[in-house]
């Protein structure tokens, strides 16, 4: 048996069965724990660590798990816990960069029921939501979705209209979003600042489901989402004072090997000059495919330099997974 975690939302923040029109115990049974456990060498095992705990949510009648993919990237094992508290062994089936979406196929009997699917464009700020991690209903929380927009980050990372809810679900990582029908609307992702009322609180940034529909189909074949890779950089920017500045370099990755450095600012993408972090991705990524050369100019210093760097695959990068 797995040891049960020994933490609980208030009663007056979880949700109540009676506000629901679905059945609110089966529907918490869908969310599993993942466990992964990374190797020292993987090429995300500094930036994420060696090992990730997070959440999981049943979509398929055969187990299938739908999560967030950074807690699975280059998994040597992983292991699934239901409600119930039985463990069984997961296999890292895909990983999309482009959405962030990762899957994973139990390899024995998950004795736990799947979560139908809904739509996050149809859902509206100020809907109400349950957002769900493992544990059950302690584990729940009542909450809000409170914007719908786009969200950019610094990995080379965008979504068109990500979903943002409050209060923050502290455990936040594959944890499902859930709409008052009891249909999945989206993954959790990320802990962020977002404004309610005038004032500034603590949420959570979701991927929604509807990106997964156009390539679930294909992740389950062939572990991408069929879509072509999009280039990257390796150059992880982030937006300070109106300027994007180069917080970060993969080892190796295409933008250091280049020579960008650290602290410079970036100008232009080919001679565009882009205002925000997914004007510059997106100036990237249309230029071509992977391999397309696009020359990036910075500031360092007093200096203005330009560099042609060659887009690579980060599926390259990363340690493919093992089925011991």
């Amino acid at each position: 048996m797995a040891e049960k975690e020994n933490w609980a939302f208030p009663k007056s923040v979880q949700p109540e069965p009676e506000d629901l029109g679905f059945d609110l115990d089966t529907a918490l049974n869908s969310v599993v724990q993942v466990r992964s456990e990374i190797p020292e060498d993987a090429f995300t095992a500094s930036i994420l660590g060696t090992e990730r705990l997070g959440n999981g949510v049943v979509i398929g009648n055969d187990g299938l798990i739908l999560t967030i993919g950074y807690l699975v990237t280059e998994a040597q094992s992983i292991w699934l816990t239901t409600n119930s508290g039985a463990v069984v062994a997961g296999y890292p089936m895909a990983y999309d960069q482009a959405t962030g979406f990762g899957l994973v196929q139990p390899l024995g009997h998950l004795d736990a029921p799947s979560l139908p699917r809904g739509s996050a464009a149809n859902s509206m700020p100020g809907d109400d939501v349950v957002v769900m991690g493992h544990g059950g209903r302690e584990h729940a929380l009542r909450a809000k979705i409170v914007a719908k927009r786009e969200f950019a980050g610094y990995w080379e990372y965008v979504l068109d209209e990500a979903l943002y809810t409050a209060p923050a679900h502290p455990q936040w990582g594959g944890a499902a979003i859930v709409n008052v029908e009891g249909r999945l609307l989206g993954i959790g992702s990320l802990l962020v600042q977002e404004v309610l009322d005038g004032q500034q609180i603590q949420g959570n940034m979701a991927v929604p489901i509807d990106v997964l529909e156009p390539i679930l189909e294909s992740m389950q074949r062939t572990g991408r989402s069929g879509t072509p890779a999009r280039p990257w950089l390796g150059m992880y920017t982030t937006e300070v004072s109106g300027q994007l500045v180069v917080a970060g370099l993969a080892d190796g990755g295409p933008a250091e090997s280049a020579g960008i450095k650290v602290r410079d600012m970036v100008i232009a993408v080919d001679g565009e000059r882009p205002a925000t972090l997914a004007e510059l991705f997106r100036a990237v990524w249309s230029r071509g495919p992977v391999g397309t050369e696009v020359t990036i100019t910075v500031a360092r210093g007093a200096q203005r330099l330009q560099f042609r760097v060659r887009g690579a695959d980060r599926n390259d990068y990363l340690k493919k997974p093992q089925l011991h």
